[in-house]
C-alpha cells in the first residue's frame, strides 16, 4: 500500500520536476537578462514545436540592445517560416547605424530573401555599406558590354555600379539583375547615339552621365550612387562587316540574275534551231514536188522532152558558173 501511494504521489511530482527543470534555464535565463517569460509560455512553445530556447535567446539579445519585442511576435515570425536571429541581429545594425527600420519590416524583408541565398543582414549591411556590382555579371559569360557607333565601330565597356539598398523598396523591388540589364542597357543606347567611336573615348564620363540621369533604380531594391567605367576598348569593325555582307548579298543576286538571262538566251536558241529544222524540212518537202510536176507535165503534154534537156542544160550551166565563181580552196 505504501508503494502504491508513493509510486501515484511521486510520478505526477517527477513530471512536473521534469517539466520545471527542462524550462528553469531559459526561464531563469531570460529573468536575469530583464527579458521575462512564463513557465506557461515556454510549456505552450513546446506543444507547437517551436524551438523556445532560440526565441528566448533571440529576445535576450533584443533586449540587451535596447529593443523591445514580445515573445508573440517573435514566435509569429518563426511560424511564418523566419530566420528569427539574423532578423534580430538586422534590427540591431540598422538602430546602430541610424536607419529607421521597424520589426515588422524587417520580417517582411527577411521573408523576402528566403531562398535566394541573402539574408536580411545582408541588406541591411548593404544599405550602410555600399556595394559594387560588375557589369556585366562575370558569371554570365561575358566581360564586356558591346555597343556599336553611329560610325559602324564597335566599343566595348566594362562598368562597376555602386549601390545602396533601399530598405523602403526592398520589398517587391528588382534586384541586382534588373539593376544590371538597366545600366547594360543604358550603356548600348549611349554608344550608339555617339557620332563617332572617339567620342566615346574622348569622354567615357558621358556613359555615366547619360545612365545616371534616366534614373534606373526607379522600383528597384536599391538605390545607385555611382557608375564608373572600368574599361573601354575598340572592337570590330561592324559596319564594314555589314557592307561586305551586303556586297556579297547583291553579287549572289546578281549572279542569279545573269544565269536567268542565260538561260534563257539558251532557250532561244534551241528554239532557232527548231525553227530552222522545221524550214529545212519545208525545203525538203518542196522539192519533193518538183519531179512529181514534171511527171504530170510529161504526161499532160505541157513538157517536151527537148523543153526538159534544155532545162538541165541550163541548171548544169548555172552549176558550173557557180563552181567557177568561187574563190580557189572553198568548197
Amino acid at each position: 500500500m505504501n508503494w502504491f501511494l508513493i509510486v501515484v504521489i511521486g510520478l505526477p511530482v517527477l513530471i512536473i520536476g521534469g517539466i520545471v527543470l527542462s524550462f528553469f534555464s531559459v526561464w531563469l535565463r531570460a529573468w536575469l537578462a530583464g527579458a521575462y517569460v512564463g513557465i506557461v509560455t515556454l510549456v505552450a512553445m513546446r506543444l507547437r514545436q517551436v524551438p523556445y530556447g532560440l526565441v528566448v535567446d533571440a529576445r535576450i539579445t533584443a533586449k540587451k540592445a535596447g529593443i523591445d519585442i514580445s515573445i508573440d511576435d517573435i514566435e509569429a515570425h518563426f511560424l511564418a517560416g523566419g530566420n528569427v536571429v539574423p532578423t534580430i541581429q538586422a534590427l540591431i545594425a540598422a538602430q546602430k547605424a541610424g536607419i529607421e527600420l521597424s520589426w515588422n519590416r524587417a520580417c517582411a524583408i527577411d521573408l523576402a530573401t528566403k531562398g535566394s541565398g541573402k539574408s536580411v543582414v545582408e541588406a541591411v549591411r548593404t544599405s550602410v555599406d555600399p556595394k559594387v556590382i560588375d557589369c556585366p555579371n562575370p558569371e554570365s559569360g561575358r566581360t564586356t558590354i558591346d555597343g556599336v557607333a553611329k560610325d559602324g565601330i564597335q566599343v566595348r565597356v566594362r562598368a562597376r555600379v555602386t549601390v545602396r539598398t533601399n530598405l523602403d523598396r526592398f520589398v517587391g523591388g528588382a534586384k541586382e539583375e534588373t539593376i544590371i540589364a538597366r545600366v547594360g542597357e543604358g550603356i548600348v543606347t549611349t554608344i550608339g547615339s555617339a557620332e563617332s567611336y572617339k567620342v566615346v573615348f574622348e569622354s567615357p564620363d558621358s556613359i555615366s552621365k547619360t545612365v545616371l540621369a534616366r534614373g534606373l533604380d526607379v522600383g528597384t531594391a536599391f538605390e545607385i550612387l555611382s557608375i564608373d567605367i572600368a574599361d573601354v576598348d575598340v572592337g570590330e569593325n561592324v559596319g564594314a562587316k555589314l557592307q561586305e555582307a551586303q556586297a556579297e548579298a547583291n553579287k549572289s543576286i546578281a549572279q542569279a540574275q545573269a544565269e536567268i538571262r542565260r538561260a534563257a538566251a539558251v532557250a532561244v536558241e534551241q528554239e532557232m534551231k527548231a525553227r530552222v529544222q522545221e524550214m529545212q524540212a519545208e525545203v525538203v518537202r518542196a522539192q519533193a514536188e518538183v519531179p512529181k510536176a514534171l511527171a504530170e507535165a510529161f504526161r499532160s503534154g505541157r513538157l517536151g522532152v527537148m523543153d526538159y534537156y534544155k532545162m538541165e542544160n541550163v541548171k548544169a550551166d548555172t552549176e558550173m558558173r557557180s563552181a567557177i565563181a568561187k574563190p580557189e580552196g572553198h568548197k
